[in-house]
């Protein structure tokens, strides 16, 4: 046996066992894949996802869909050939690690990063369908989430709105962490909010974290409404990107007639209290998701229309959603006549 065969010889398995190694070796990587779809308007359980205290409903055999991505977890090991089965569907996609969850991080920071997120475009969809029927709302600061083991966990709660801190008044542009600070350290701090139209008081000593004094809340600008609205979701699901189809199913749940016309519509969409419509993730799963839930039309944001092109729609029409109240108009226009003009996602998008 010369030299070269055997040096080929043992060359063999050594490319055989890197190739083996790389093909199972985790890559940095994750996949979307189409996530479930919610009919808002439809129920959770055995209660309905909108309810509403205070206010004449009026309910419908319609459907409005909320869309989802299913996108693998930060711990999650992908292999070469789980990422080449993903490459092969036309309905997933890849993207690198980074894109999606940085380089810090945790499941459960994700997690409460995702339940924020959603509670802020839950209220946000309140606001923005009371708005556009004519409702008067007032803004204020609004307790989104609570950190487990902090000073305020149990004491304060996601929705409350924060009327006072330190015998200071709050309003929407308060300046909370500034009111904390001036508190000498070790001293409680009164804290008066609204919790379900009452009023609560309750005396917290923050913590010290990172040089600042702290209770533990994550804030945003919320709202008071005149009557009581809410949204329950599954608690496995996140992220700001419903809020069109919560302002739509609140605002048919408020409103006389089916605004589909008894028809399935799906969408997705940040939404702000004023009704902007705003660009989301994960374009073309949801679409691929809507369609297999057998949704006829797709409301997707302007920003996400050339995205949207490229998924699989099939005969489903997928219309440019800019405002909650251009939505109601091209949903409206679309039950009256399916082949209504409307403003749709094409090649000039």
């Amino acid at each position: 046996m010369t030299q070269r065969t055997l040096a080929a010889l043992l060359a063999v398995p050594l490319f055989v066992a890197l190739g083996l190694y790389i093909a199972i070796s985790p890559l940095p990587y994750v996949t979307y894949a189409p996530g479930l779809t919610v009919n808002v308007l439809g129920d959770n359980g055995n209660k309905p996802i909108i309810t509403v205290q205070g206010h004449r409903t009026y309910r419908d055999s319609g459907e409005l869909r909320m869309t989802t991505v299913s996108v693998t977890e930060r711990n999650a090991k992908l292999d070469l050939f789980t990422l080449l089965r993903t490459w092969a569907s036309r309905d997933d996609a890849i993207y690198p690690y980074a894109i999606q969850y940085g380089d810090s991080g945790s499941q459960q920071q994700d997690a409460q990063q995702g339940q924020v997120e959603m509670v802020t475009s839950q209220d946000s969809a309140v606001a923005a369908a009371l708005t556009q029927l004519g409702i008067n709302i007032h803004a204020g600061i609004e307790i989104v989430g609570v950190t487990p083991g902090m000073p305020a966990d149990g004491q304060l709660q996601v929705r409350d709105i924060l009327r006072s801190v330190a015998g200071h008044p709050v309003g929407p542009k308060t300046d909370v962490g500034a009111l904390l600070q001036a508190v000498p350290a070790g001293t409680p701090v009164p804290i008066v909010v609204d919790r379900n139209g009452h009023r609560v008081r309750v005396s917290i000593t923050p913590t010290t974290k990172a040089g600042h004094q702290v209770v533990g809340i994550t804030l945003q600008v919320g709202y008071t409404f005149p009557f009581k609205v809410s949204v329950a979701i599954p608690d496995n699901i996140g992220g700001p990107s419903a809020g069109l189809m919560f302002a739509l199913s609140i605002y048919d749940t408020l409103t006389p007639g089916s605004l589909t016309g008894g028809q399935v519509v799906a969408g997705t969409g940040t939404i702000t209290a004023d009704g902007t419509v705003g660009e989301i993730g994960g374009i073309q799963q949801k679409i691929a998701g809507a369609r297999q839930d057998g949704a006829h039309l797709f409301l997707v944001p302007p920003a996400n229309c050339a995205d949207a092109l490229g998924g699989d729609n099939g005969s489903m029409r997928l219309v440019k959603a800019p405002t909650l109240s251009k939505a109601i108009s091209e949903v409206q226009a679309w039950s009256a006549n399916h082949d209504a003009p409307l403003p749709s996602c094409g090649a000039s998008s």
